[in-house]
């Protein structure tokens, strides 16, 4: 009797020590660190962030998979246009009756409204690309400086620079085939290679000013030597003005591509760039941003 009380007195004991044994385990190796935060859950398809200064990865969901990427594709149109030799910003540039007719005919497209026969800087048309997100305005930059003698020709040109630059930033798993992100078939990048092209295109300080106004009332010369004010607000505004620190830089949408935001943010020196593809709706996406800047700069 006495030996079988021991026996079962050393069971429990043996017990107690392998449950405290495990406790301490899963302490050690499956608790998360204090301090540490948790990787957010988004609803777009595809995510990434890099800390813009060193580079670094600080989050990754499908960073490689290609996806439609809507009027993020304007990026690269700002891009090869800024990066012309000898570029004059204030240069006119006539808005012609193709530009106008492109955006009726496509028929759900964004446009600046430009008017035909007015003259238009080019600073002012890469404010109706990128705030408005202006399909128009992407026509008349790709149409100004492309290369060729028919309008054709000059756009062609001008999609065959932007997929030069894209290779040239090592953005291996992009191709364009619009230049405005309205493809036929062809049009496709990834949430690491949009990051890059951000990275990249937030080195021009015309850029920056740009993608990070959220309103802008522009004068311009009219066809019969009068003017008029265009006032163009940014669809970035929701993160623009809700989320501190942001500095750009553009929306993009479409059927096929979804809800799609590519971003910049500021803190303390620290600057955050990524972006999210294929999310689920203009409020998602802007959320899905804000949770990534707030794990990118906590980490």
């Amino acid at each position: 009797m006495i030996t079988g009380i021991k026996g079962t007195r050393f069971r429990r004991a043996a017990a107690v020590t392998l449950t405290t044994g495990a406790v301490l385990a899963a302490g050690a190796f499956g608790a998360a660190p204090a301090g540490a935060v948790a990787t957010p859950t988004i609803a777009a398809k595809g995510g990434y962030t890099m800390n813009n200064g060193t580079g670094t990865t600080l989050y990754n969901k499908k960073a490689d998979t290609r996806l439609s990427t809507g009027s993020t594709t304007k990026i690269m149109t700002a891009k090869v246009v800024l990066s012309q030799s000898n570029l004059n910003l204030d240069a006119k540039v006539k808005i012609d009756k193709a530009y106008s007719n492109y955006i009726v005919d496509s028929g759900y497209v964004s446009s600046a409204n430009l008017i035909v026969g007015d003259q238009v800087t080019v600073r002012q048309l890469l404010y109706g690309l990128m705030l408005p997100s202006g399909c128009d305005a992407a026509y008349a930059l790709a149409d100004k400086f492309g290369s060729g003698t028919t309008r054709a020709a000059r756009v062609k040109s001008f999609i065959g620079k932007m997929n030069t630059t894209a290779r040239s930033l090592g953005m291996t798993n992009t191709h364009f085939d619009s230049f405005d992100g309205v493809g036929h078939g062809a049009n496709y990048s990834t949430p690491r290679d949009l990051t890059k092209l951000a990275s990249s295109a937030m080195k021009s300080s015309t850029f920056k000013t740009v993608v990070k106004t959220v309103s802008t009332k522009q004068k311009v010369t009219t066809a019969s030597g009068g003017y008029r004010y265009y006032t163009w607000e940014n669809t970035n505004k929701p993160l623009l003005t809700g989320y501190s620190g942001t500095i750009g830089i553009k929306t993009g949408s479409g059927p096929e591509a979804k809800y799609c935001l590519v971003f910049a943010a500021t803190r303390n020196g620290k600057t955050i760039i990524g972006t999210v593809l294929a999310s689920t709706s203009v409020t998602v996406r802007t959320s899905d941003a804000k949770k990534l800047l707030n794990y990118s700069f906590a980490r």
